[in-house]
């Protein structure tokens, strides 16, 4: 799902998540990949759980990538640094 994508989402359930990045991305396309017609039943869930994530008073700053980085130092997913910096 794109940044687009989510953003068509947030409109059209009318929700919005105040500082829309990439970290929300992330968190989107897990749950979806993860979660969607499961515990996650429909879209406008799949939304509720990306803001619930990103608001999460408790979450420190950058919670999302240390999750993306964790999960590929688990799976063994070599990341490109060099191409990406």
């Amino acid at each position: 799902m794109s940044k687009e994508a989510l953003e068509e989402l947030l409109k059209k359930y009318n929700m919005e998540i105040k500082d829309l990045d990439y970290d929300a991305v992330y968190i989107a396309n897990m749950c979806k990949a993860d979660f969607l017609g499961s515990s996650i039943p429909n879209e406008v869930s799949l939304v509720k759980y990306v803001k619930d994530v990103i608001d999460d008073p408790d979450a420190y700053e950058g919670m999302p990538f240390t999750r993306f980085y964790a999960d590929c130092i688990g799976s063994g997913t070599r990341i490109p640094w060099e191409d990406l910096l």
